[in-house]
């Protein structure tokens, strides 16, 4: 158990378990507890390579805490100016929706559905203007003659029964007490 390679003797009773007694897992000072350096690095490069990186997470951290600074005086100035979050939400959204607006894929589309809506309303109106030609030749043919002047015939006898009788107000049917007369062919 002396070599760097073997620090947790795998064949231990205590394999697995995490506890501050365990005996198999030799102690070394610091140099056993870094990471393995690369190869090909030497050891001077590692030691300046974790410098810089030290140095680079303090700048984070800085960087954080002056961003945090400056939004907390960002929402001090939209405070003392009136501005509320939703002002700020609905100033985004329009900027937003106007972006949308002049983007290319929302031209493209807008002139598609365009486009669409115009053939669509053109076969609408073809399709109406062949349905009213359809009723008007439909209208003009014998069976709807026929058609028509039996129901004015029903017509004119159902008007006239009611004006000739005297029952008529009291009566549903406009005939008084006797039942209509179904002289009807059909």
């Amino acid at each position: 158990m002396e070599s760097a390679s073997q620090d947790i003797n795998l064949n231990s009773p205590n394999k697995g378990l995490l506890s501050d007694t365990m005996t198999d897992v030799p102690v070394d000072s610091g140099a056993s507890a870094r990471a393995a350096a690369p190869e090909g690095l030497t050891l001077a490069e590692e030691e300046e390579l974790r410098s810089e990186l030290a140095k680079v997470e303090e700048e984070i951290g800085t960087l954080r805490q002056v961003l945090a600074a400056k939004e907390r005086h960002c929402g001090e100035l939209k405070r003392k100016l009136g501005l509320t979050p939703l002002d700020g939400l609905k100033q985004n959204l329009s900027k937003s929706w106007h972006d949308v607006q002049v983007s290319n894929a929302y031209k493209k589309t807008q002139e598609t559905l365009s486009q669409a809506g115009q053939k669509t309303s053109a076969a609408l109106s073809n399709v109406s203007s062949v349905i009213s030609r359809k009723l008007g030749d439909m209208r003009n043919s014998a069976t709807f003659k026929s058609f028509e002047d039996r129901v004015g015939t029903i017509k004119s006898r159902m008007v006239g029964s009611r004006e000739n009788s005297t029952d008529g107000l009291h009566s549903p049917s406009g005939a008084g007490d006797k039942p209509p007369q179904d002289n009807a062919p059909f």
